[in-house]
């Protein structure tokens, strides 16, 4: 039986009540609730429940009081936001997880993915946490306690948005910003049951983490609890910035009646595979899928191990840039000594594979073609797998204290089936579709679609979220 003990949500009759973003904002602009109302419930949970969560590095709470009072235009203008702190604020330093940032001072210039966001109307209450340079999956520090999973905190959160899933799950604010590399979107998200977007290569704009890859394998997102507040996330920050090699999302308003093909698999790359719970979860999803209409059949993904080398060659390549770099490219303060035992170990890991990188990012940009012309090949519209190999592990299972073999060795294993989508440039879309009674812990399923077709993810994940409705953590 599950253990509601162990929850930690801030749940309860204010402004804020069980609403997300977008019927918040309704509220707003009928003049129902007032912004500051908004602003002040949304910091009071914050308070009620960051001592046991630890998600927010810092907090702006004065400077979004103050905004309240007099919200910037947008759709979403007066609902509260985080940034994940790995995005440049103008005025507030930028950790990036790391104790190397720890003299961080604050920044000079907003990164263009912020401006996207916050013209949207958001209000910036502060900046969540992640793991060191958002190079593993679960939000965990060296010398510092981790950040909890509020369904149940013994557990990870995931990561590298551990602490915007953490803060969107326990109902501090109904939104937040994540960025996603290899699945840093997608694993909190389905280690706290909510909805979890990595949109198409390019369809957002980047914040300056993200601005000198060889491959866009990294790309900004959000984690909601609805599948309404992501379509309307993207299709207000299509007003800001459309790429022009994309087609349009537009604003997807609810499930359409239409019939999919799918193809599923719980087989990842190198032998890895979902376990026996996972698997589980996914036939449920395929039943599911098939009693409402759609057509559902086993496949197999064409992709060779090459993928998971090249992908891992190039995150290595990230943290041999921070290692050796860090201090003429990220900040004068930066201090390679206070970096973790993974970020040097992968670095290591570069050093001695560097040669390698021209034939990686080779056969790394071929795979978006590879992808694309899978679905034709296969005959399928979408495909779905586990967001996650395994059940979400207990804190200290990805401790940061690990030696670099066995920690790298845990992280691919787990996050075995979310890095193709970074790889090939795709969307897929993790949603909370079961639910572990023993750990009181969500499961989260992935949904692949081709270059581009965020809008029929999102009129599947709709058409999903009305035939079951997701497990609610005040339940």
């Amino acid at each position: 039986m599950s253990n509601k003990s162990t929850r930690v949500h801030s749940f309860k009759n204010d402004a804020l009540g069980e609403l997300d973003a977008v019927a918040l904002t309704n509220l707003i602009k009928q003049k129902e609730v007032s912004t500051e109302e908004v602003v002040k419930a949304s910091i009071d949970r914050a308070q009620q429940v960051e001592g046991q969560l630890r998600a927010i590095v810092t907090d702006c709470f004065e400077k979004g009081l103050a905004e309240g009072a007099n919200p910037r235009d947008g759709y979403f203008s007066g609902v509260p936001i985080f940034i994940k702190d790995l995005t440049l604020i103008e005025g507030i330093p930028t950790y990036f997880g790391t104790e190397a940032m720890s003299k961080a001072k604050a920044s000079t210039k907003t990164d263009p993915i912020a401006k996207q966001i916050l013209d949207q109307g958001f209000i910036h209450l502060g900046n969540s946490s992640l793991p060191e340079f958002g190079l593993t999956c679960s939000t965990e520090f060296p010398n510092q306690a981790p950040t909890c999973n509020p369904w149940n905190t013994k557990y990870s959160v995931g990561g590298s948005s551990g602490g915007a899933a953490a803060l969107v799950a326990a109902g501090v604010v109904p939104i937040a910003h994540t960025a996603d590399g290899g699945g840093s979107t997608r694993i909190p998200a389905a280690c706290s049951g909510l909805v979890g977007l990595k949109a198409s290569r390019g369809r957002l704009l980047k914040s300056s983490a993200f601005e000198k890859g060889l491959v866009d394998i990294a790309i900004d997102g959000v984690v909601t609890r609805s599948v309404r507040d992501t379509a309307y996330f993207y299709a207000e920050a299509e007003k800001y910035y459309k790429n022009p090699k994309l087609p349009e999302i537009g604003l997807v308003t609810g499930p359409s009646k239409r019939c999919f093909k799918i193809g599923f698999t719980g087989d990842a790359y190198k032998a890895y595979k979902g376990t026996p719970r996972m698997m589980t979860a996914l036939e449920k999803a395929t039943k599911l899928l098939e009693s409402m209409g759609h057509e559902v059949k086993p496949i197999q993904l064409p992709f060779n191990d090459n993928i998971s080398d090249d992908f891992s060659l190039l995150w290595a390549l990230s943290a041999f840039f921070v290692h050796r770099f860090g201090k003429q490219v990220i900040d004068p303060s930066f201090d390679s000594t206070k970096l973790t035992k993974l970020v040097v170990g992968l670095s290591k890991q570069y050093g001695k594979n560097f040669l390698k990188t021209p034939l990686a990012v080779y056969r790394l940009r071929k795979t978006y073609h590879q992808y694309a012309a899978m679905f034709e090949d296969l005959d399928i519209d979408f495909i779905l797998t586990p967001t996650l190999g395994h059940e979400t592990p207990e804190l200290g299972y990805l401790s940061m204290n690990l030696e670099f073999e066995e920690l790298f060795d845990r992280m691919k294993k787990w996050a075995c089936f979310t890095p193709y989508s970074n790889a090939t440039g795709g969307p897929s879309i993790s949603l909370p579709m079961d639910h572990d009674e023993t750990t009181d812990l969500p499961i989260g399923m992935m949904l692949w679609s081709n270059h581009g077709q965020e809008k029929l993810l999102l009129d599947l994940a709709y058409q999903l979220e009305e035939a079951k409705p997701w497990k609610k953590i005040n339940g």
